[in-house]
């Protein structure tokens, strides 16, 4: 497991994680947590799956990401341009223009959420026959 700069080596605790690993999800203070927070909210996961077909305008993401509102991107953003999964570049123009696309580790991580969006969506059939089937037991309960 490679550790970036100020993290430590390998088999090194991060601060607020486990001594068992450098990073560990699992213990409440490690860093890691929040990291796979932002990738995994609602609107983490579907920014970076969207980010995957290319670079986009902020309204542009909004357009793709389909029931996001202004503040909820532009947070969503943030956090995962600060944790280098997503670069912002601003563009001197008239008018203003940003634009955000993946960074190296963004593109892995987002090809990895993209495997999982694609079996969520291959198995939607099965989710809604357990789905009937949960309601129909516990509806006449």
């Amino acid at each position: 497991m490679a550790i970036e700069s100020g993290a430590g080596t390998a088999g090194e605790a991060a601060p607020g994680c486990t001594d068992d690993l450098a990073y560990d999800v699992f213990a409440r203070d490690c860093p890691s947590r929040d990291a796979l927070k932002h990738v995994t909210d609602r609107w983490g996961s579907l920014t970076l799956g969207a980010l995957l077909d290319g670079t986009f305008r902020f309204n542009e993401l909004r357009r793709r990401v389909d029931g996001v509102s202004e503040k909820m991107l532009a947070q969503a953003l943030h956090a995962l341009e600060r944790d280098g999964l997503v670069h912002r570049e601003a563009q001197q123009s008239n008018p203003p223009r940003v634009d955000y696309a993946l960074t190296p580790l963004g593109d892995q991580v987002a090809r990895q959420l993209r495997l999982l969006i694609d079996l969520v969506e291959d198995r939607m059939p099965q989710v809604l026959q357990a789905r009937e089937r949960y309601d129909a037991r516990h509806l006449t309960e």
